[in-house]
């Protein structure tokens, strides 16, 4: 809304018409024409001037650091819903957003080992889904079918493993391989729970700014960049830092 409110007192910014219209209808060198063109000129200053207060305000307390999309976390990382790899009361928390499909998601959450060797248990890590690629959508009811049964984690490095072949009996075969109930799996994947499970993560990619994967959030915060494994690590120990710098000053 700070965008919308902001883009808003923006508009005010527009005055070439109004000065054009000035000129045919009062003339450039009349008093009126002069008072009026000093009036428009007046409303294109206050007009930055309140544009640039919205958005100082809307950045500093809701996060809208951004004028496109979203910059927060939403909504928040919970354990009872979401996948988290690591210690569920750890002090740093990494949330990516997914498509088994996407090639980079599979390269990216490859870095988890070598961020748990940085930060062990001080790290955990989240995953949620952003299906966009053709088959997405199956495998990311295929996962939480999986996570059903309490296999999340291993289906996910199995699959992201074998992303060239995500159709239907495909997905079916690894729950096999994997040592799933398959029926029970089968009846998961095609369930409406299972759907309005991926649902939500659907919408809370939306309501957080992330259209595209894979996408972070550290310490519920969006990454803006790259992804490698050393510019996630520069930033969690940034959040490290800073927090640590607020313990020490309360």
């Amino acid at each position: 809304m700070g965008s919308v409110f902001g883009g808003a007192a923006l508009s005010g910014i527009g005055f070439t018409v109004s000065l054009l219209i000035i000129g045919l209808a009062f003339g450039s060198t009349t008093d009126l024409g002069r008072q009026a063109t000093l009036g428009v000129l007046v409303s294109l200053v206050l007009a930055v001037a309140l544009g640039w207060l919205i958005f100082k305000i809307a950045a500093q307390r809701w996060g809208e650091e951004s004028a496109d999309l979203p910059m927060v976390l939403d909504p928040a990382v919970d354990p009872e819903v979401d996948h988290i790899r690591g210690p569920e009361d750890a002090k740093l928390t990494l949330v990516e957003y997914i498509d088994f499909e996407c090639e980079y998601c599979a390269h990216a959450t490859g870095s988890w080992e070598d961020l748990r060797g940085q930060f062990g248990d001080d790290l955990r890590y989240v995953v949620r889904h952003l299906p966009h690629h053709p088959h997405g959508p199956l495998a990311a009811k295929a996962s939480e079918a999986a996570a059903n049964q309490g296999e999340f984690w291993r289906w996910l490095d199995f699959v992201f493993t074998h992303q060239d072949a995500l159709e239907r009996e495909h997905l079916i075969g690894y729950a096999d391989e994997l040592g799933l109930d398959v029926d029970r799996f089968v009846q998961d994947m095609d369930s409406e729970a299972v759907a309005e499970r991926v649902n939500r993560d659907l919408v809370s990619a939306q309501d957080s700014g992330a259209h595209a994967t894979p996408t972070f959030f550290v310490e519920g915060r969006r990454l803006l960049g790259d992804y490698d494994a050393r510019t996630l690590t520069a930033a969690l120990e940034s959040s490290r830092r800073g927090t640590r710098t607020q313990v020490a000053s309360v």
